[in-house]
């Protein structure tokens, strides 16, 4: 068994949440549902086997695409059982890839972890632009894009001035570098910041989770707070 997943099963004794999955020990093997349906008898749900549960956890409900497998929009009503533990990984990889194995490593001391200003730095072509967000405005935008109505994974890493996410707001699943969706939202923020666009405002009906054009994005509707929020703090002397 991987070292990764041997650390994970000696982590929990009966029972652990993981993003939205709660797994729970068996007289033999585990058993995976949604947190949600913890007290849901079991005939109840639908069980799902193998790569049914990774086609299952490619939708939300009312069947959008779910880009972004970290979002807190997973679908109850189904369960899954794990033979052993490295079945259990893989089941688990399904609904969140590589969260186990980023999990063993954010143990390490100190964890392998890449700063925004680390990670922007390898970019080049349309991407360098994201090196010119000042500290200020980077931390907005991650504020924003990692916020947790629209991802569950505990940032650890971060840019000067913001603190990492806090356990108990998120879940155990970490996130130890700036992942693409969010270098996309820092192109497209750099970009409004040259522009000097307006805030957006929330609109009646949302635009797609990684349409960063659209005004009405939920992110850049965050986006627009997070900044109102820095220009009401009084300036430091």
């Amino acid at each position: 068994m991987n070292p990764d997943v041997r650390a994970f099963l000696a982590a929990f004794d009966t029972e652990i949440v993981f993003g939205q999955v709660a797994v729970r020990r068996l007289e033999r093997g585990f058993e995976l549902r949604h947190e949600a349906d913890r007290a849901v008898a079991a005939d109840a749900l639908t069980t799902l086997h193998g790569t049914a549960l990774r086609a299952w956890a490619q939708e939300a409900a009312g069947g959008a695409f779910r880009p972004l497998k970290s979002a807190p929009n997973l679908r109850p009503g189904w369960r899954a059982v794990a033979a052993d533990g490295a079945e259990l990984d893989l089941l688990l990889h399904y609904l969140y890839p590589g969260a186990v194995a980023d999990w063993f490593a954010a143990q390490g001391t100190p964890p392998p972890l890449t700063s925004y200003r680390q990670f922007t730095a390898r970019q080049t072509g349309m991407y360098r632009i994201t090196t010119m967000l000042d500290d200020a405005i980077a931390g907005a935008a991650i504020r924003a894009c990692c916020h947790v109505d629209f991802c569950l994974k505990r940032r650890l890493w971060s840019v000067e001035g913001l603190e990492p996410d806090a356990a108990a707001r998120k879940s155990l699943i970490p996130c130890l570098e700036p992942c693409a969706l969010l270098l996309e939202f820092a192109r497209k923020v750099a970009r409004l910041e040259q522009n000097a666009a307006p805030p957006a405002k929330e609109a009646e009906a949302e635009a797609a989770e990684g349409d960063f054009d659209a005004a009405n994005n939920p992110r850049r509707v965050r986006f627009g707070l997070e900044k109102q929020a820095l220009a009401a703090k009084p300036a430091v002397e």
